[in-house]
């Protein structure tokens, strides 16, 4: 419970209960290729008991929060020491991997069977599956349109421009300082229009454009006040919500000023899983290391060789920077930091939830059930959820009476 001292979290064995609001977990910048190659899926989406063999898998999304515990929309009460909030964006996705799966597959052959293809934003994601498009399938006509004045605002001109005429070089046709009535699309014509009046012809379209933040379920639970007025959760230099001692938050949700990317996200989880650990044996709060924000970084990756990159100091294009990223877009590298094999089709876990998967002690869980009131329980669902610490008892049920948590 929340009431337990720090010191309580170091003693006795850890239990491990993991939260997910789908089967299944995905590296997520790994979906474009998986787009052009289906296969490519294979690796980066798998069942997360693949890679948590021995913890409590609860598929469900979170509603509600107290000082002390979460309710499942499933009704389960799960009650906890730390909780971590990672829940990122809001990203429809099927609920198991084989429905995912079967998802790329539709989205190979929509692609597959159009001539000519409207990718709808110029920021990262419709750069990078517009690169992935014209690699893999040349013969066909891509027209990306993007509101903004260049491409990949987020990071210097020059690395724009570089991408940009990249681009043009494939046979793109980019269109900047436009935007697209989705709305007002003829199925029958193929047709969309531009807001300066321009008509373009595509068999088929993707909307690659910012996705809200998923927070919106916070606004009905003790973290209202926590909200900024873009929706991110308050954090100080340790990921704590401000004015809570024990709820903490990373990734994207968090108003921490830099670019909101993965490798960054690791980086958020990687620093907890030091902090947490500390604090779950009893070390001081003053020992605890604090995040710094540093220069810009950022590589997109511009088909299977090919990456623009920016770094503090220099822009580069082409093969070298491709290297980094774009061959395998770090999946095998990331499966081999978590101790799997980066070629075998297996699961990938966060750094955090693999520390902390390491905390839950030598004895298993037996038949779902818990034996031991001291166990730490770890609730955790990337882009979708978030990640939970606390002691763990009997999960309560929702009646489905009109029951709400209390502060």
């Amino acid at each position: 419970m929340a009431s337990h001292g720090h010191g309580e979290l170091g003693r006795g064995n850890r239990r491990v209960v993991v939260n997910f609001r789908k089967e299944y977990f995905e590296i997520p910048w790994a979906n474009l290729r998986a787009m052009v190659e289906p296969s490519f899926a294979e690796r980066s989406l798998v069942n997360h008991r693949d890679y948590l063999p021995n913890g409590w898998l609860v598929i469900s999304s979170v509603i509600n929060i107290n000082k002390s515990q979460v309710l499942t929309a499933e009704g389960r009460l799960v009650p906890y020491d730390y909780l971590v909030i990672a829940t990122g964006h809001n990203d429809p996705m099927p609920k198991t991997r084989s429905e995912r799966l079967n998802h790329y597959k539709q989205e190979n052959q929509k692609i597959k069977s159009a001539n000519s293809i409207l990718i709808v934003g110029g920021g990262p994601t419709g750069v990078e599956l517009a690169g992935e498009i014209a690699v893999d399938f040349p013969d066909k006509k891509v027209t990306l349109v993007h509101s903004g004045s260049r491409l990949l605002e987020f990071i210097g001109p020059k690395a724009s421009n570089k991408a940009l005429e990249w681009l043009k070089s494939k046979g793109v046709e980019v269109k900047l300082d436009q935007s697209v009535d989705l709305d007002c699309v003829s199925d029958e014509t193929k047709t969309f229009q531009t807001s300066s009046g321009e008509v373009i012809k595509a068999d088929c379209h993707f909307l690659c454009i910012g996705r809200p933040v998923a927070s919106t379920w916070l606004k009905d639970t003790i973290l209202e006040e926590n909200l900024d007025q873009h929706g991110r959760l308050m954090v100080d230099e340790f990921f704590r919500v401000r004015g809570r001692q024990n709820i903490f938050a990373i990734g994207d949700i968090t108003d921490i000023r830099e670019l909101k990317q993965g490798y960054l996200a690791q980086k958020h989880a990687l620093l907890l899983a030091k902090n947490l650990k500390l604090l779950m044996s009893g070390g001081k709060e003053s020992k605890m290391t604090p995040y710094e924000v540093k220069s810009i970084k950022a590589i997109v990756s511009l088909g299977r060789r090919d990456a623009v990159a920016q770094f503090p100091l220099t822009t580069v294009i082409g093969g070298v920077p491709g290297l980094i990223k774009s061959r395998d877009l770090f999946v095998g590298k990331i499966r081999k930091q978590m101790g799997l094999n980066p070629h075998i089709v297996q699961a990938l876990a966060s750094p955090l939830v693999w520390f902390l998967s390491f905390q839950r002690g030598r004895q298993e869980f037996s038949h779902g059930t818990y034996d031991d009131t001291q166990a730490i329980t770890l609730i955790c669902f990337p882009q979708w959820g978030g990640m939970f610490c606390g002691p763990s008892s009997d999960l309560t049920s929702y009646d489905g009476a009109g029951y709400s948590l209390l502060e």
